[in-house]
C-alpha cells in the first residue's frame, strides 16, 4: 500500500492513504490554476480500472484544487513547447466494459488532452489532431479487406458465449476493436462527422444505430463530463514558442571585468530530479556502457518532462537503454524569476548500485 502527504512547518496534510498506487506526476509547475501545484496520480485499489489525478496548491496552507478521475494514466507536459502545460490522459473509464470489451482487450483507450485556462479545465484534444491521426494510421494498417468483410457479415455485438467458433469469434472481436479505436480517434479529436462516416462504412448495418448510440452515451459520461468547456486553437501564424533557458553555461565572475561586489547569477535555478529510471542492462555490452558515465544534453519543459535527449562528447557507443528511458523521467522544472520555465541542461549519468 502507498501513502502521500504534504508537510510544511509543523503542519501535515495526508493526500493519499492506503492506496494501491501513488505517484508524483509534477511538482512546482504552473498548470494554469493561479498557483504552483503538485499533481499526483492515485489508484485506490488494484481492481479499479482508473486513476485519480489530484492537484494541490503549494501555497501554505496547501489545498486540493481539483480532482480529475477516469484515466488509465495522467501526464502533465508541454509537448509542443509553447509555454502551456497540457494534461495527457485517456478515457479509460468510459470504455472499460464497453460493448462486452475489457480495457485490457484494447490496444489503447481513447486519448484525451486537457488544459487549464484561468482555472477552467478545457478539452484541448482537437488541437493535437496530428497525434490522433498517427494513432488512426497505426490501427488502419492492421485491418485487411477480408477481416472487414467478415465483420460486416456479423451481428456486430459478438457477445461472449455467442454461437460462433471460438477462433472466429476472437478474430472478429479484434477487427471490431480496431474499428472502434479508429472511430474514437476521430470522435475524441473533435471530428464527429468523420467518426460516424467511418463507422457507417465499417459496421454491420443492422447494428449501426445501437453502436452509435452506445458510443455517444459513453463519450458523454466519461472523463470529458468533468471539463468546463472546449479550448480553441491559436490561429495559424499566431502560435507561441516558449523560450528555452540555457542551463549549460556556468556563470562566474571575470577578474578585472566584473565589478567588485557583483555576484553573477545563473539565468535559471536548474531542474531537480524527481524520478530517473532506466531498464536494467542485460548483455555484457549494455552493462559496460551503463557503468560508464554518459553526458546527456536534455531539454526539459516547464512541466519537468524531458522533450529531447542526446549524448554529447566523443563516445564510441551510445547507451540506448539510458537514452530511451529519458522520456519517462520527471523533474522539478527550472525556474526563472520564480516561474517554471523550459530549459536546456547537461547531465552526467551512470548506473548506481
Amino acid at each position: 500500500m502507498c501513502e502521500a502527504a504534504l508537510n510544511w512547518g509543523e503542519e501535515h496534510l495526508a493526500v493519499a492513504e492506503s492506496a494501491w498506487q501513488a505517484d508524483v506526476d509534477a511538482f512546482g509547475i504552473d498548470l494554469g490554476v493561479g498557483a504552483p501545484v503538485v499533481a499526483l496520480q492515485v489508484k485506490k485499489s488494484k481492481t479499479e480500472c482508473c486513476m485519480e489525478y489530484k492537484i494541490y496548491s503549494l501555497r501554505a496552507p496547501p489545498m486540493l484544487l481539483r480532482t480529475i478521475s477516469g484515466g488509465d494514466y495522467f501526464n502533465a507536459a508541454d509537448t509542443d513547447l509553447d509555454g502551456r502545460v497540457e494534461i495527457w490522459t485517456d478515457d479509460a473509464v468510459s470504455v472499460d466494459g464497453f460493448d462486452d470489451l475489457r480495457l485490457s482487450d484494447l490496444d489503447f483507450p481513447p486519448p484525451v488532452v486537457l488544459r487549464f485556462v484561468r482555472g477552467r479545465l478545457l478539452n484541448a484534444s482537437s488541437e493535437f489532431r496530428p497525434y490522433f491521426d498517427q494513432k488512426i494510421a497505426d490501427v488502419r494498417v492492421k485491418l485487411n479487406p477480408q477481416g472487414l468483410s467478415d465483420f460486416k457479415d456479423s451481428d456486430g455485438k459478438l457477445l461472449s458465449g455467442a454461437a460462433i467458433p471460438v477462433v472466429r469469434l476472437i478474430q472478429l472481436r479484434k477487427v471490431k476493436i480496431k474499428i472502434l479505436e479508429i472511430v474514437w480517434g476521430f470522435l475524441y479529436s473533435g471530428r464527429e462527422q468523420e467518426a460516424w462516416r467511418f463507422l457507417s462504412e465499417m459496421w454491420p448495418a443492422a447494428d449501426l444505430d445501437r453502436i452509435r448510440g452506445a458510443l455517444q452515451n459513453a463519450h458523454a459520461r466519461g472523463i470529458l463530463s468533468q471539463v468546463d468547456g472546449m479550448s480553441t486553437a491559436a490561429r495559424p501564424g499566431r502560435e507561441i514558442h516558449a523560450k528555452i533557458f540555457d542551463g549549460t553555461t556556468v556563470v562566474a565572475a571575470t577578474p578585472g571585468v566584473t565589478p567588485k561586489g557583483v555576484n553573477p547569477k545563473q539565468e535559471i535555478t536548474p531542474p531537480r530530479a524527481i524520478l530517473m529510471e532506466r531498464p536494467p542492462p542485460v548483455t555484457a555490452v549494455e552493462i559496460e556502457l551503463a557503468q560508464t558515465e554518459s553526458a546527456l544534453k536534455l531539454i526539459i519543459d516547464s512541466a519537468g518532462k524531458v522533450r529531447s535527449a542526446e549524448v554529447v562528447g566523443n563516445v564510441q557507443a551510445i547507451d540506448e537503454g539510458l537514452l530511451n528511458s529519458t522520456s519517462n523521467w520527471k523533474f522539478i522544472p527550472a525556474f526563472s524569476e520564480g516561474q517554471p520555465v523550459a530549459s536546456q541542461i547537461f547531465l552526467g549519468v551512470s548506473l548506481k548500485r
